[in-house]
């Protein structure tokens, strides 16, 4: 929930490499009053069915970034998203043994009162795009 004096946020997560939601992916939220100032966890959630995290924690005022750490590793080491990964990729390499490449993301951004950031993360085995949605 925003209001004037602060700013919110939301986060859809896609697996590019099957067409499909990402579904139960940790993901962690800090914030910061300041580029100087240090990084407070404000806690966390896991995405949906749709991919998408609807409880993530309301900033407080004063917030001028966000970082939202999304555990990948969880999410790719989990034996059914690599069921799935292999059906869609039967001809694509094996994503390695020893895990995801990207075991984390991490994506920082700045903020500004009043708004809302809407931040999407597309994923596959290895590689990632972040932008700001609507």
């Amino acid at each position: 929930m925003r209001t004037d004096t602060t700013a919110s946020v939301s986060t859809h997560l896609l697996d590019t490499s099957v067409g499909r939601p990402a579904e139960a992916v940790p993901v962690s939220l800090a914030v910061r009053s300041g580029s100087d100032a240090q990084w407070v966890t404000l806690g966390g959630s896991a995405t949906d069915a749709d991919g998408r995290c609807k409880d993530l924690p309301a900033l407080p005022e004063g917030t001028t970034h966000v970082r939202l750490d999304f555990d990948t590793e969880t999410y790719f080491s989990n034996e059914h998203s690599s069921k799935k990964q292999a059906e869609a990729q039967q001809d694509a390499p094996r994503v390695r043994d020893s895990g995801a490449f990207f075991p984390e993301v991490a994506i920082t951004f700045a903020v500004v009162p009043g708004e809302h950031y809407h931040v999407p993360l597309l994923l596959n085995p290895f590689g990632y795009s972040v932008y700001r949605g609507s």
